[in-house]
């Protein structure tokens, strides 16, 4: 049937629209891919980036010293090296998101593309969703690793350390060399041959780190106690002295003389390799085991003050919360670089790092003051953790707003 003739240019119009209507969706299907590979690929270069600077000190820190002393071969070490990736992804995921975002918007902001998705009807909200998007799923994988991959790994890595240094726990002491490795406690040795030690000198320390014992033995031995897990160092014709514990840097008194032919004394493994669940750190244990270990702890416990319950379970509490709030930090940081990269519009890319930098001192900075509030553990002081990120969400709605008025 033939319509009549004024009806044919609406039927002409509207099968010439439908068309453009699919062009334009297309259109923007091709801005968001744009947008979101170019984001997706600096934040994945950041987060590279920040991860082998931290990984590289945290190496140099807990594992040098063993691959020095011949305990750790490149084939053992590296193994334990890639369990500390989960730790440092904790800190350099935010980081990464953050600096890759403002590195991104700031060129495209520089270079007018911006405004010209606007000019084409875009809102500032519909341009940046895919980088809404990418910061949502990093969100949900930064709480996968805090939570759980992170405890897990850095768990099996001391455990692993520890069954390689249990093989052979004389390698822990290297000749001419202050061995720090033990809590309270500074262990020199002059020479070693074969399972013999040499001039043996012992500092025993207090939490101020000051002297309170001295040993200083001709020999001695060291042996593996499984069963305390600890290292026996035995020390033959010893001297040395006892300083006072309430003041040992005070020399009114002489201290008390030590003098014995044959004793011992125990170097304690559990700060370093601690594989039992109640000499595991907080920081190692995954969100059941906290949840289990703050339930355990919220009722009165045998042998253990009421005062001291109360300091355990706020060291829990703020190790939950820590956890959850420097996941979710990955969208606070992800919210703030939006606005920002925008208006700020530069392609420099050490003016965008320094942007990223101040942002992130900012952020940690506001972490540790509100862990200041540990002191006050009737008041919940591990919520606190979440003030940052309510600071910066607040920052980058205002922020947000005021690009949507500008632009």
């Amino acid at each position: 049937m033939r319509l009549p003739e004024f009806q044919r240019p609406v039927r002409n119009l509207y099968h010439c629209q439908r068309p453009k209507r699919r062009h334009i969706h297309g259109i923007v299907r091709i801005l968001d891919r744009y947008v979101f590979r170019q984001v997706f690929i600096a934040c994945l270069g950041a987060v590279g980036f920040f991860t082998f600077i931290l990984l590289t000190a945290k190496v140099l820190r807990e594992l040098l010293t063993f691959m020095l002393t011949g305990q750790l071969t490149i084939a053992t070490a590296v193994p334990l090296m890639a369990l500390l990736v989960p730790f440092v992804i904790v800190y350099t995921l935010p980081m990464g998101l953050l600096c890759g975002i403002l590195l991104v918007l700031g060129r495209l902001s520089a270079e007018s593309e911006t405004i010209a998705m606007r000019a084409a009807g875009q809102s500032l909200a519909r341009i940046c969703r895919p980088i809404y998007a990418l910061a949502f799923v990093a969100t949900a994988g930064a709480v996968a690793i805090n939570l759980y991959y992170m405890p897990m790994a850095i768990t099996k890595q001391k455990q692993e350390l520890a069954q390689i240094v249990r093989g052979d726990p004389l390698k822990m002491i290297v000749p001419k060399t202050f061995v720090r490795d033990f809590r309270n406690t500074i262990v020199y040795v002059n020479e070693k041959k074969g399972e013999e030690l040499r001039d043996i000198w012992i500092w025993e320390l207090d939490r101020d780190q000051r002297v309170t014992r001295f040993l200083r033995a001709e020999s001695g031995r060291l042996d593996l106690d499984e069963a305390n897990n600890q290292l026996v160092i035995t020390l033959n014709h010893v001297a040395g002295e006892n300083r006072s514990a309430k003041d040992p840097e005070s020399f009114k008194a002489p201290p008390q003389q030590l003098f014995f032919e044959t004793t011992s004394h125990g170097l304690s493994l559990d700060y370093l390799f601690g594989q039992q669940t109640f000499r595991r750190k907080i920081d190692w244990l995954t969100w059941h085991e906290l949840r289990s270990e703050e339930a355990r702890l919220e009722k009165p416990v045998a042998n253990l003050s009421d005062s001291d319950r109360m300091k355990q379970l706020v060291k829990v509490r703020f190790s939950m919360q820590e956890k959850l709030s420097t996941a979710f930090s990955v969208i606070s940081f992800a919210l703030i670089a939006v606005p920002l990269g925008i208006t700020v519009s530069r392609r420099e890319t050490s003016a965008n790092l320094g942007v990223a930098l101040i942002l992130a001192l900012s952020y940690y900075f506001l972490t540790v003051a509100a862990e200041w509030m540990d002191h006050f553990p009737n008041i919940r002081p591990d919520l606190f953790l979440w003030v940052p990120n309510l600071i910066f969400i607040g920052i980058a709605i205002w922020l947000h707003r005021r690009a949507e008025r500008v632009s």
